[in-house]
């Protein structure tokens, strides 16, 4: 996989939902997305989009 973006971001409850939903929706495209806790603030999220080859 290679990494094309990655972006810090407010953490929120549903933010996996918007995940789940890109990687199902954009699968076809070779696309994958990600979501983690940040290390040092636990109130941020890092989103990671990944092209799969």
């Amino acid at each position: 996989m290679t990494v094309l973006s990655t972006v810090e971001i407010s953490y929120g409850d549903d933010l996996y939902k918007i995940v789940d939903s890109l990687n199902r929706t954009l699968k076809q495209e070779n696309l994958t997305f990600g979501i983690t806790l940040s290390e040092e603030n636990h109130e941020k999220a890092i989103f990671t989009i990944y092209r799969v080859k």
